[in-house]
């Protein structure tokens, strides 16, 4: 039975879906487009990446958060769940690289304990860390020493280098907040040279516009990070914001929706539609849904396997076989050089 919180979140998106409907029904459709491109319909090729979402439940309130999570979410994927993972991994050795994300995932319980299962299977580990989790409790000062220990890619959102434009867009302090733990990440080794221990950082528009070029952004990134603070890290991931969640109630209250909507339509990129991240990655739900990318999942469009879109009945055939879903928000993954959870994708 759905809670309360979870009835609230699914009025709210009823009603954007009704919005929605009403800015888009003269803009061009984004399956004619990939049609015109000779992409459609889209196929996965190998499957690389195995993205899961342990949980919604999070110490943070971002303003762009496609997953609307939040201290009030309480969803949360079980152990039991996490064993149908491990199932589905150890069956499927194509999958190198297991991708953390939430929420943040480190409040999830059996978190640490999930770690060190998908480690015994040698796979490489990805966990999306909101850098502040690291100071919100005593339980979590140790996790970039656990990291360390379990050769784990730090990925972490830091939306700018100045604390005015990372503090409106996530609240309060966590700007302060997310250089300590930065500082933290440095001290255990996390992007400094010659440690083969990886951090990455994330950068998301503030407003209703697309990014810029990540390479020369992650220049001024690492200029000012470390003439400031002193900080290192690998690289810098620059990802379109998707007009979906928080993000889409920001376009619809500022009365930016159409707008945004055709910046994405007119930098449309055929190159990055061919490498969009769901070709080679499967996103899992906190409840073992599958989907074709973390965008499809905050949208419940799951992956088009008739009796397979569940851990607990997963085809490897089937979702290699599959077509893959699109909808409007896909062009937020193909506009200029395209945007996937790894950045630039062109």
């Amino acid at each position: 039975m759905k809670s309360l919180k979870a009835l609230q979140h699914a009025l709210a998106d009823a009603g954007h879906q009704i919005d929605i409907l009403e800015h888009e029904k003269d803009l061009p459709l984004f399956t004619d487009k990939m049609k015109q491109a000779g992409l459609l319909p889209l196929h996965p090729t190998q499957p690389e990446i195995f993205q899961v979402n342990v949980g919604k439940m999070c110490n943070q309130v971002c303003k762009h958060c496609h997953v609307d999570a939040g201290p009030d979410r309480k969803e949360i994927m079980t152990k039991e769940t996490m064993m149908l993972c491990l199932d589905v991994l150890a069956n499927n050795p194509s999958f190198k690289t297991i991708d953390l994300t939430g929420g943040a995932p480190e409040m999830n319980p059996d978190f640490r304990w999930f770690v060190s299962e998908i480690k015994k299977l040698n796979r490489h580990i990805i966990v999306r860390c909101n850098l502040t989790i690291i100071l919100a409790n005593k339980k979590y000062h140790d996790l970039p020493e656990f990291f360390k220990q379990h050769a784990i890619e730090v990925v972490s959102s830091l939306p700018f280098y100045t604390q005015d434009r990372t503090d409106r867009q996530r609240g309060n302090g966590v700007f302060e907040d997310s250089i300590k733990a930065l500082q933290m990440l440095n001290t255990v080794g996390y992007g400094m040279e010659g440690t083969g221990l990886l951090l990455n950082l994330v950068y998301n528009p503030a407003g209703a516009f697309l990014p810029p070029s990540q390479l020369a952004l992650e220049k001024e990134y690492k200029d000012a990070l470390l003439e400031r603070y002193n900080i290192q890290f690998n690289q810098l991931y620059v990802i379109t914001n998707m007009p979906i969640s928080r993000y889409l109630d920001y376009l619809l209250v500022s009365g930016n929706y159409s707008s945004y909507m055709e910046k994405l339509i007119q930098a449309f990129n055929p190159v990055a539609a061919a490498n969009v991240m769901c070709r080679n990655t499967i996103s899992v739900g906190w409840d073992g849904y599958l989907y074709d990318c973390d965008f499809n999942q905050m949208l419940d469009l799951k992956v088009g396997c008739s009796g397979s879109d569940h851990l607990s009945k997963y085809s490897s055939s089937a979702i290699s076989q599959r077509e893959i879903i699109l909808n409007q928000h896909c062009y937020g993954c193909t506009a200029g050089s395209g945007s996937s959870c790894g950045g630039a994708v062109a």
